[in-house]
């Protein structure tokens, strides 16, 4: 089995929800998302801290309400440059599958 075939398999084990798919992203994107789940951890880690602390109920649910809608951007963010992308260019090459795969996906995102 060649390297990259064992990355792929590496990469479909890695949960149950995993399509096992490749996306190389420039480095701008990459960072933005990466800077974005940074800051998403540090809020996580916030409200622990506000747990630990005993702060009142109505405070840590206003944070983890922030997280959310931190987390909502991210998607957004990611969806949009899914779909210039991957789905843009799969279309161009014929691959009409790409579309079911995103109506898919938007179904599990809006449960």
């Amino acid at each position: 089995m060649s390297e990259n075939e064992n990355n792929m398999e590496e990469m479909s084990d890695c949960c149950p929800h995993c399509s096992g798919k490749h996306k190389d992203r420039d480095d701008r994107e990459k960072k933005d998302l990466m800077n974005r789940l940074k800051r998403i951890e540090g809020q996580v880690r916030g409200v622990e801290g506000m747990l630990e602390n005993d702060v009142y109920c109505t405070d840590i649910l206003v944070q983890v309400s922030a997280i959310t809608s931190a987390l909502n951007s991210f998607n957004k963010v990611l969806l949009a440059n899914h779909m210039k992308s991957c789905v843009a260019d799969n279309i161009r090459k014929g691959n009409d599958e790409i579309i079911d795969e995103l109506v898919l996906t938007l179904q599990k995102l809006m449960k």
